[in-house]
């Protein structure tokens, strides 16, 4: 029988193999292992953000959270931002919020694009989506927090 991993060293693929769930890091916003459900069905990637000030030209978000520990309350102002359209899992079309951050899997920064989104009331506050995992990522749904245990060895 071949296994997932037979089939990656026998192709030699460079893509890592990351669970459902994975603790990651967003080190330009001062946010650190957060968990974060990793989701095929879902295009973009979404974060939880409490607040949203547009103030001129700038973007004023507060990550809080009761429910997230991690999400401290701290405020983080962005030169750069843009809008989008994100049609949801229940089919409603929402208009966001999208910046531009860095996430940490295995140890490794990446560029990745964010839109602000409640998510108070969901289980996990963030959520990455295929625009990201693509081509970098294989979701083994039967694992979680891979990324992390590989990359802090003293805490599996």
């Amino acid at each position: 029988m071949i296994t997932l991993l037979h089939f990656l060293i026998f192709f030699k693929m460079d893509k890592q193999v990351i669970g459902r769930v994975e603790k990651i890091d967003f080190p330009s916003l001062n946010l650190f292992n957060i968990d974060a459900k990793i989701d095929t069905g879902a295009y973009t990637s979404a974060i939880h953000c409490s607040e949203i000030i547009v103030d001129g030209e700038k973007l004023k978000c507060t990550f809080y959270s009761k429910g997230h520990p991690n999400f401290s309350g701290k405020q983080v102002v962005f030169d750069s931002y843009s809008t989008t359209n994100v049609k949801s899992s229940n089919g409603f079309k929402e208009n966001r919020f999208k910046i531009k951050s860095e996430v940490i899997f295995f140890g490794k920064t990446y560029k990745i694009n964010l839109t602000l989104s409640t998510r108070d009331d969901m289980k996990f506050p963030v959520l990455i989506g295929r625009q990201f995992l693509s081509k970098k990522f294989l979701v083994n749904v039967d694992l979680q927090n891979v990324s992390y245990k590989k990359s802090n060895p003293s805490n599996s």
